[in-house]
């Protein structure tokens, strides 16, 4: 059967109230559509794990600065659609601003000290943006699980913090990065590249994979940092970071310890288009 598409928060309530009164469990999957093989794993993964399976697709204008791409974003509900049932969604929520945003709006989540790390720092509100509309589509599907794709990692480190933090009723599932043949991670930013600008960007892999490697065997981080840089910078990447951070706080660390958690991350301009990638360590 085909995904239902609703753009009411109503219609979306009726819909989760009849297969939680059937004693149903839901899974979730946000996005802002343009759905690619990183969205779809996690789709199939609700599949698996649940018996009602919502998606959302709303570009979601607090997350984007002055200067980004709200407007260039890429959009087509029609191949989204189809994808979406190839795949065995049941709902797609497909709400626009206003029944997101009612005018006038004034009430914003905000997750401390994690949001100013990373991504947080060259774009500022950026988070905000994002916990805020995940909160209300969390109060919206109220899902028994919600999926994430780990390339994202600071935001589901950060939505992570947020459930906790509000006790929402809800499992946080992080699954694995989706990448192309080369290694590039999947994104929908990636149509924004050149051929050759596209060839550069497998670099962030390479870099991350000698990083991971090298950490692992106990180099100091500011030379792998150093190296790692050099490596994307001889690509033509314009890099905006390259970080070992605590998985617990997302503070950048000069020094590992055996027995943690880590986050190796670089974000990269190639172009116009801002790429982010990381591996997850654990010594």
């Amino acid at each position: 059967m085909p995904a239902k598409l609703v753009k009411t928060i109503s219609g979306v309530r009726k819909a989760v109230q009849q297969v939680k009164k059937e004693g149903g469990k839901v899974g979730f999957v946000p996005t802002m559509g343009y759905l690619h093989e990183g969205h779809l794993s996690l789709m199939r993964q609700a599949r698996k794990e649940t018996d009602f399976v919502v998606i959302s697709i709303f570009v979601n204008p607090l997350q984007f600065g002055p200067k980004e791409d709200l407007n260039r974003y890429p959009r087509d509900i029609n191949r989204d659609k189809r994808l979406a049932n190839e795949v065995g969604v049941d709902l797609i929520f497909y709400p626009d601003e206003n029944e997101m945003y009612p005018q006038p709006f004034r009430t914003f989540v905000e997750v401390k000290e994690l949001d100013e790390y990373l991504c947080g720092r060259s774009r500022p509100g950026h988070f905000r943006g994002v916990c805020t509309v995940v909160a209300k589509l969390f109060n919206i599907v109220q899902p028994d699980i919600a999926y994430f794709g780990q390339k994202d990692i600071q935001q589901a480190r950060i939505i992570q913090q947020m459930v906790k933090d509000l006790n929402f009723p809800i499992k946080i599932k992080v699954m694995p990065i989706i990448r192309e043949e080369d290694g590039v991670a999947k994104s929908s930013r990636n149509v924004y590249l050149s051929q050759s600008q596209r060839e550069s960007a497998c670099i962030l892999y390479k870099a991350l994979c000698y990083g991971k490697e090298k950490i692992k065997d106990n180099v100091r981080p500011t030379n792998v940092i150093k190296k790692m840089k050099e490596m994307i910078t001889k690509e033509g990447g314009k890099i905006d970071y390259v970080e070992l951070v605590d998985w617990a706080n997302l503070k950048p660390v000069n020094k590992v310890e055996k027995g943690k958690k880590y986050i190796l991350a670089v974000a990269a301009w190639f172009g116009k288009a801002r790429l982010i990638d990381n591996e997850v360590i654990t010594l």
